[in-house]
């Protein structure tokens, strides 16, 4: 992969998650009955940071955890003849919650699907509302993301990368291109 473009650098990224941060609380009309869950891996810790946004705008720490989604992925038997289904296990009840799903790039809605799919197997939402870092287009269902950091129209010989710790040394998104395709 190619290198072609620094689209965040970590202030950009650190004011869009506040902004999203600053959406989710007013749509919410608060905090109550909220709970983030970041899709893992850099969905979880974009999670984690808008719960310590919450935490220092509103002064309530709202819950906040994981799901893993690849038991619910739509290409499962691709990936294993024999796939075993795990039921996601959530530390908290979702029943009549405002669940948010934080995940970093929205590209062709299958993982948002999937992580829907995690969330519903514990129970009944009050709703399910999506915060991406990028949306980058290319949808291959029909969602959409309630709170964007930045849309960023991308070819299908791109990619984007959001770089973020403890996965990476830095704190930054770039565009990237799969070179000759």
């Amino acid at each position: 992969m190619e290198f072609k473009a620094e689209l965040m650098d970590e202030m950009a990224i650190r004011r869009a998650l506040t902004r999203i941060t600053h959406e989710i609380v007013e749509k919410n009309k608060g905090t109550d009955d909220l709970c983030l869950v970041g899709i893992k891996r850099r969905g979880e810790i974009l999670a984690e940071i808008i719960q310590d946004n919450i935490r220092k705008i509103e002064q309530v720490d709202v819950p906040c955890t994981s799901v893993d989604i690849k038991y619910y992925r739509d290409d499962l038997t691709t990936v294993d003849d024999s796939p075993v289904w795990h039921r996601s296990d959530l530390p908290f009840d979702v029943t009549g919650k405002v669940i948010v799903l934080v995940d970093d790039v929205l590209f062709t809605g299958r993982t948002a699907r999937a992580g829907m799919e995690a969330v519903i197997t514990c129970g009944r939402p009050k709703a399910i509302l999506l915060a991406v870092l990028i949306d980058r287009g290319h949808r291959e269902l029909p969602i959409r993301a309630d709170f964007v950091g930045k849309n960023v129209p991308t070819s299908n010989s791109e990619l984007i990368e959001v770089r973020i710790p403890p996965f990476d040394n830095e704190t930054r998104v770039c565009l990237m291109g799969l070179g000759n395709r």
